[in-house]
């Protein structure tokens, strides 16, 4: 845990499935800083910086792209199946619309990963990235032993 972030006394923190995969992740990106120019991820952290951020922008966009045609395939699967459930067009539909799906979340992982390399590019470990999240619910959404920031880092804009 970094000098920024607590857990509240008495709290443990929760243990996830997602947060041990966000962490081996974001060790082997740490890592990755002391591997040679073979090693993209070395590149993105160690190269001018608009190269990372620029990889951020570009895998947004795809997402987007990508739950837009998700939502069209969903929509247009649905309207199928409505209709004519048992043909083989509304098999088509569905399989179109999982695929879209299965896209999205493709995407979503290198927008995960990019941001990943940024914050660690920053020195900013994912207990303070949790913190700041966990700051941004109210007591009775935030889990139980949740990470928080001290106040001296809470930062709102600039």
């Amino acid at each position: 845990m970094s000098c920024k972030t607590y857990v509240p006394e008495g709290e443990a923190a929760p243990a996830s499935q997602v947060g041990a995969t966000l962490e081996a992740l974001a060790a082997t990106i740490a890592a990755r800083r002391e591997a040679g120019e073979e090693s993209y991820t070395h590149r993105l952290l160690t190269a001018d910086v608009d190269a990372v951020l620029k990889k951020v922008m570009e895998e947004a966009g795809e997402v987007a792209l990508a739950a837009k045609d998700a939502d069209t395939a969903l929509y247009f699967a649905g309207e199928s199946a409505d209709v004519a459930p048992d043909t083989s067009a509304a098999a088509r539909l569905a399989e179109a619309a999982s695929q879209s799906v299965d896209h999205l979340r493709y995407e979503a992982a290198d927008v995960a990963y990019h941001l990943l390399v940024v914050l660690e590019r920053f020195g900013i470990g994912l207990d303070e990235f949790a913190a700041e999240l966990n700051n941004r619910m109210t007591e009775d959404e935030r889990p139980a032993g949740a990470v928080r920031l001290y106040d001296d880092y809470v930062r709102r804009g600039k």
